[in-house]
């Protein structure tokens, strides 16, 4: 399974191109995989026969895992099993997004944890406990794959405060470019923005406290500007452009009114100064009904409150954005959210009469179909020289919806400003 991008743990084969047995050529279609936001077609690396099929049209695989096996003529001697044993764990049977993790059966005391030998030779070789490694395998099983996951995201962890720290993926060469998540999401909300962002910037997205792979617990807004500060001194550019998606939009603009040496830029994606009672209501729903059922019945109760009416009607694309915004759902903890929640509410309102004050360039982008935070026009009049970008019918998740126009606006503002831009 291919990784995508900085936030693709792993992906759902849609279809493949080949028949088993079939010929195939380097470069030739060989699949078709989903991963949270989108579809992709996958080219072959080699040409040959395409001998076993790992994963059936609807199973789910982290990247890295084994798919499927070519050799290099149709009749070579070929064992299936052996083959998948020298290699990545086949994947994960095919499952609902709110589906829980098997769980582990209970140890006797003393008893080691189930580790593929693979698994335990790369942790091995990485310096890490395979026992301290969570185990996607039957039973609680940790497979080499589980232990390259682990590893990276380790990597990926910024100290931010005295035993704290968080995940900050990063991909792409160029000024530092920091991204921060809305509400109740990860930066998988990003997935899109990214790929059209990392040819011009250093990209980095960083996870807040209490989500995915980040430590808890969820903190306030100021807490969330403090954490953005001490990742952008971690990345060593003095500096950096900023730009923050509805809740992280508070925590970029309280950034850049307590740290205004750091911000290079600012983006504000539909962001919010004082929270509408819809807004409100809203995150407190978000945070009930996490509380109460799974990532999956969340993600459809959300979908109306954060998708326009076109891509609500376009059933295939609704279904994908739903199965992605599930699973970026399940990596935010119900007690998370309802601390956001507080966080949000405490913020609300209280830096109404401060934005005169933000000498950083900005720039606010806004959808026209936006139930949740509908003041970013007013917003970015009372900024000094912002600029405001409206994407009509979009919804309020506009990096998930509308990427290409998000990106090319925060292009073309940072390539207007001069000592503020790309070089």
């Amino acid at each position: 399974m291919p990784k995508l991008g900085m936030t693709m743990e792993e992906g759902t084969v849609v279809e493949w191109r080949v028949a088993p047995g079939g010929r195939v050529e380097k470069g030739q279609v060989l699949l078709v995989i989903e991963s949270e936001k989108n579809e992709a077609e996958i080219e072959a690396t080699a040409s040959g026969f395409l001998r076993h099929v790992y994963a059936a049209p609807g199973e789910v695989a982290r990247c890295g895992a084994l798919l499927a096996a070519l050799t290099e003529s149709a009749d070579a001697p070929f064992d299936a099993a052996a083959f998948a044993a020298g290699e990545p764990a086949a994947p994960k049977a095919a499952r609902a997004a709110s589906a829980p993790a098997a769980a582990a059966p209970a140890r006797a005391a003393g008893e080691r944890k189930a580790v593929a030998p693979a698994a335990r030779a790369l942790a091995k070789q990485l310096g890490l406990d395979a026992e301290a490694v969570p185990g996607s395998g039957p039973g609680g099983r940790v497979t080499r794959e589980d232990v390259a996951a682990f590893a990276a995201a380790r990597e990926r962890l910024v100290p931010v405060a005295p035993g704290i720290a968080l995940e900050v993926p990063c991909v792409g060469q160029g000024p530092p470019l920091l991204l921060i998540p809305g509400f109740g999401t990860d930066v998988s909300s990003f997935a899109l923005l990214v790929p059209r962002l990392a040819d011009r910037f250093r990209v980095l997205a960083m996870n807040p406290r209490g989500v995915g792979g980040s430590d808890g617990p969820a903190g306030d807004v100021p807490t969330l500007a403090a954490d953005a500060a001490a990742v952008i001194g971690a990345a060593g550019a003095g500096a950096a452009h900023v730009a923050g998606a509805s809740l992280g939009a508070a925590a970029a603009l309280e950034l850049a009114l307590t740290r205004p040496e750091l911000v290079r830029s600012l983006t504000l994606v539909t962001p919010f100064v004082t929270a509408t009672p819809r807004l409100v209501a809203a995150v407190e729903a978000w945070a009930r009904v996490a509380a109460e059922a799974s990532p999956a019945a969340l993600a459809r109760v959300l979908a109306p409150l954060l998708f326009s009416d076109a891509l609500l009607a376009d059933e295939a694309l609704r279904e994908r954005t739903v199965r992605g915004l599930a699973a970026a759902c399940g990596r935010v903890p119900a007690a998370t959210l309802a601390r956001m929640a507080a966080g949000l509410a405490a913020w609300s309102g209280t830096r109404a009469g401060d934005l005169a004050r933000v000498r950083a360039p900005t720039l606010v982008l806004a959808g026209g179909a936006d139930l949740l935070t509908p003041d970013g026009a007013a917003i970015a009049r009372a900024i000094p020289g912002a600029r405001a970008t409206l994407v009509p019918g979009a919804g309020h998740a506009l990096a998930t919806e509308a990427p290409g126009e998000t990106a090319a606006a925060l292009l073309a503002r940072l390539e207007t400003d001069g000592g503020a831009g790309l070089s």
